[in-house]
């Protein structure tokens, strides 16, 4: 069969292709189908990093495969490991240099990786330093895997739950997020389950909709960080395109779809939003919604001038919503010894 040029293909690099894909390349490039299987399994299963490493491949097909379809493996350009807990902070590197941030936590039940969707953010929220210089561009599917499998390549460790809660806004890169998911889920890849997946999303309210849709049994989390809209639209510009109630409404579409109770990412703010009565509304705000609601003292952001309240604060607002009997829990602060939040580590190389 003559070799023939690939056209429109749907991501820009092979790791970011199912096997059917694959078959396409394997066929234009004169091969069987069953390379396309052995080619996904290379990547999704066995961990390799260059065709070269494919040595059951023909070389032929190596060779082609390097003229017409990047391998976009990233490198890691610094690695932070917490000396409090062990967390482990990678600032990952791609081809066109281009920068983003994944963090390793380590629990009793396995490892942990939050990863990044975008390079930078666009969405402006006030108490995060991953969009103060904007977006630069998103991420492939292959690209967010790749901050899986070099992590755990790196740590020596199998990953059993990533969240979608890095660098950049999850649903604002839809397509490959969600193909990123149904790669990482193949069952001819790393087979992870979809309830070990969740994602953030500071509320894009047609794409949280759209994703309910999808049927993918993951968990879905939504950066709230306040119980109207007053002070939501001070602190998140996304909130002046949609309500609370939109986008609760939203949420709520998704645990009725879904069949899991979602979350609710709560950044507290010294007077900001953590009085009692902010309290009382967000408890009013999210009743009947099936949810676990996720509080987070606030990490110091230099350039925001925003900080958390103390403990005691911390305590006394979990305490106000478990009176209206709503499941609360109190981030477990990782990392803090080692730019903890989300950005930090990047605007140091970048800046």
């Amino acid at each position: 069969m003559e070799k023939e040029e690939i056209n429109s293909l749907p991501s820009p690099d092979v790791m970011s292709l199912f096997p059917e894909e694959l078959a396409e390349i394997c066929a234009a490039a004169g091969e069987k189908p069953y390379r396309a299987k052995q080619l996904f399994g290379w990547i999704h299963a066995q961990d390799a990093v260059s065709y070269e490493e494919m040595l059951n491949l023909p070389k032929s097909l190596r060779t082609y495969l390097a003229e017409h379809v990047p391998f976009v493996y990233p490198s890691v350009k610094a690695r932070q490991e917490s000396k409090l807990d062990g967390t482990v902070k990678f600032l990952f590197e791609y081809q066109d240099g281009a920068l983003v941030e994944s963090v390793l936590m380590k629990y009793k039940y396995g490892s942990s990786l939050c990863i990044s969707t975008q390079v930078g953010c666009r969405m402006g929220c006030r108490f995060c330093a991953s969009t103060l210089n904007g977006l630069e561009r998103s991420l492939s599917a292959g690209e967010m895997l790749g901050e899986v499998y070099a992590a755990g390549r790196s740590e020596g460790v199998r990953i059993s739950n990533v969240v979608l809660m890095g660098t950049g806004e999850p649903l604002d890169n839809y397509d490959e997020v969600v193909r990123f998911i149904k790669l990482l889920t193949h069952p001819d890849g790393k087979k992870l389950s979809g309830r070990n997946i969740a994602v953030s999303t500071c509320g894009l309210v047609p794409m949280i909709r759209r994703l309910a849709e999808e049927k993918l049994t993951i968990a879905l989390a939504l950066s709230l960080h306040a119980p109207n809209d007053e002070i939501r639209q001070r602190t998140m510009p996304v909130a002046k395109k949609w309500s609370i109630e939109e986008t609760l409404d939203a949420m709520r579409y998704y645990a009725e779809q879904s069949g899991r109770r979602v979350t609710f990412e709560y950044a507290l703010i010294k007077g900001v939003n953590d009085s009692d009565d902010n309290a009382d509304e967000l408890a009013s705000r999210i009743s009947g919604i099936p949810c676990l609601v996720n509080l987070i003292p606030v990490n110091p952001v230099a350039e925001r001038g925003l900080s958390a309240p103390d403990d005691a604060g911390v305590a006394r607002f979990k305490k106000r919503l478990e009176k209206y009997r709503i499941n609360v829990t109190i981030r477990r602060e990782l990392g803090r010894d080692i730019d903890g939040a989300c950005g930090q580590l990047r605007r140091r190389f970048s800046s």
